[in-house]
């Protein structure tokens, strides 16, 4: 964990999960609508992490979890794979 601007930030692997969620190839809708049928499999407190390629998904995935009101923990990218890790509510 780090300090940015007096904000405690965990990193990515510092968060544990309790599904994976595979998007990497899909195109927008698929990546969200399979997010959406993950989280709703999962039980309150679980935290799903979802891979995607597809750009969009950044926006997606951010307008969807406050939507819902489903916690979007953190996202990052690497190598053009985008990480999400969202908190059911």
């Amino acid at each position: 964990m780090r300090c940015l601007n007096s904000i405690q930030v965990k990193f990515m692997s510092e968060i544990s999960f309790d599904s994976e969620l595979d998007c990497r190839g899909l195109n927008c809708p698929i990546p969200i609508l399979k997010t959406k049928k993950a989280v709703d499999g999962l039980s309150s407190g679980q935290v799903l992490k979802m891979l995607a390629t597809d750009p969009g998904s950044v926006n997606d995935v951010q307008s969807w979890s406050k939507r819902t009101e489903n916690a979007l923990l953190n996202h990052s990218e690497d190598g053009g794979v985008y990480s999400f890790l969202i908190k059911k509510k």
